[in-house]
């Protein structure tokens, strides 16, 4: 493995690299080989503090610019960032193990989209007007948090930090990001970019850890702000210290998404939403639809063209363009799917395609798909995050709707008909913060993305983001007398 992808440090903070090597070594591990290719070392408390401390000076200098000057700089960085989409995809894929047929389109290109569009956004961010009669009148203005701190999650690394930092930018915060321990580069070269495109020294920091580190960020009372992608263990731990301090926070936490398919749906299609819903990433991304509810009409038909149609994937070196299955991020989790996939075979499901690990280098596993799944069963109540879909059938639309809702998750779901008056009236009752007619998983920067339920609070992207980001000051401007009883 090149060493071109060992960073010049471990930690991104004031505007360059630093080092402390009495932070724990963190490998840094190939997915498609498990060769260890770069090391980076935990942040010590020095770390920290200076990361803290510099993020509140730079939070001063940024908030004074105007919100078209702040723009004007993640225009930029979303700039340099789409001239090196190749550099960085090579990086994220050596990262996370995503073929580069997945990372050339969907990882640093949706984080150039995110600094784009919140640099467009950053000089519109204006208050009202408000007349309350005999010509006094309210003016609001949108302030700045302060210092946000973002926690990434190891499936998109470069897409959640540009998802955090830009909307928190753009409002005028500054940012503290912790990536996954499991793939901590990419958010490094964001770092980078934004001090070229002329953010100050400290705007953006990137701390290396494991969860010690990102609690004492969140902990420390100098932080305004957190903002989590990741489990909701995790995020009920992080959401609750924000709440101790009463922080403004944000959670992008885990899913059981259900994909609901009509008889009369165009079935390629409907096919195709279950591919990208359960197999994209090797199903690691958390809104995935992996209850695949099939009416009973096509049922078979469906079942028999998706095994047509997984014949097609190929699994195999990340690098090559042709490769469409990359491995799972590590074998841990490989292990961790294989445990459900056992369980789905114990409890009675029916194994149409995939169940085993792959021989050989790294994390591969094959795409697994389970039909005559039950609403009890273990793989259809858990998160798996893994290449597993669940197939279960239904008779009838209210069944459908009662059964999809049936989790504590809320974050995603789908429906497929070519019946549009059903197709919103289900949509309507979804209880999901993000669903989907007749496709799946799509996540464009101009629309919100987050859950509802055990899935989360808060949205990311669109301008529901600037919400959380920021917050409003009322001013009562009395033009007159002010009057009193005694």
């Amino acid at each position: 493995m090149s060493s071109v992808y060992q960073p010049l440090g471990s930690h991104f903070v004031d505007g360059r690299y630093v080092n402390d090597e009495a932070g724990e070594a963190i490998p840094v591990i190939y997915p498609a080989d498990g060769k260890v290719f770069a090391t980076v070392h935990g942040a010590t408390p020095a770390i920290v503090e200076q990361a803290i401390s510099g993020a509140v000076a730079a939070q001063k200098e940024w908030a004074e610019l105007t919100g078209t000057e702040r723009g004007r700089v993640l225009t930029r960085a979303a700039a340099i960032m789409r001239e090196r989409n190749r550099e960085l995809s090579e990086l994220e894929t050596h990262d996370t193990g995503k073929p580069m047929s997945e990372t050339l389109y969907a990882d640093a290109a949706s984080g150039a989209d995110a600094l784009e569009y919140f640099g467009g956004l950053a000089g519109t961010l204006t208050g009202e007007h408000i007349p309350v009669g005999q010509g006094d009148f309210v003016y609001t203005s949108r302030e700045p948090l302060g210092v946000c701190v973002g926690i990434g999650a190891w499936n998109y690394p470069i897409q959640i930090a540009s998802w955090k930092a830009a909307p928190a930018l753009a409002c005028g915060n500054a940012m503290i990001f912790k990536p996954s321990e499991e793939t901590p580069l990419s958010a490094l070269k964001l770092a980078e970019i934004l001090i070229e495109a002329g953010a100050p020294a400290g705007l953006f920091n990137v701390v290396q850890g494991r969860g010690e580190v990102g609690a004492s960020l969140v902990s420390d009372p100098r932080v305004d702000k957190v903002s989590l992608t990741g489990s909701v263990p995790t995020g009920q731990k992080v959401y609750a210290s924000a709440a101790a301090e009463m922080k403004h926070a944000t959670m992008e936490l885990g899913g059981k998404s259900p994909i609901i398919i009509f008889d009369d749906a165009h079935l390629d299609n409907a096919v195709s939403a279950a591919i990208n819903g359960n197999f994209y990433s090797t199903g690691q991304i958390c809104s995935n639809g992996t209850r695949v509810f099939v009416q009973d009409g096509i049922r078979d038909a469906f079942l028999q063209r998706l095994s047509e149609r997984m014949k097609n994937a190929v699994i195999g070196d990340p690098m090559d363009d042709a490769t469409t299955i990359g491995p799972m991020i590590s074998d841990r989790q490989r292990q961790i799917v294989l445990g459900y996939i056992a369980k789905g075979r114990e409890e009675g499901a029916r194994l149409v395609a995939g169940g085993n690990a792959i021989d050989g280098e790294g994390y591969f596993i094959e795409p697994t798909v389970f039909a005559d799944v039950k609403d009890d069963m273990i793989i259809a109540r858990e998160e798996i995050f893994g290449p597993v879909m669940s197939v279960l059938s239904f008779s009838d639309e209210e069944e459908a709707i009662r059964r999809a809702n049936d989790t504590e998750f809320g974050l995603a779901a789908g429906v497929f008909t070519n019946d549009l008056a059903r197709a919103h009236r289900v949509a309507a009752r979804f209880e999901a913060g993000t669903c989907y007619i007749n496709t799946y998983n799509l996540t464009p920067v101009e629309a919100p993305f987050g859950g509802s339920k055990m899935s989360g609070v808060g949205r990311e992207n669109s301008k529901a983001a600037i919400e959380h980001y920021s917050q409003l000051k009322s001013v009562y401007v009395c033009v007159g007398d002010t009057e009193a009883a005694f």
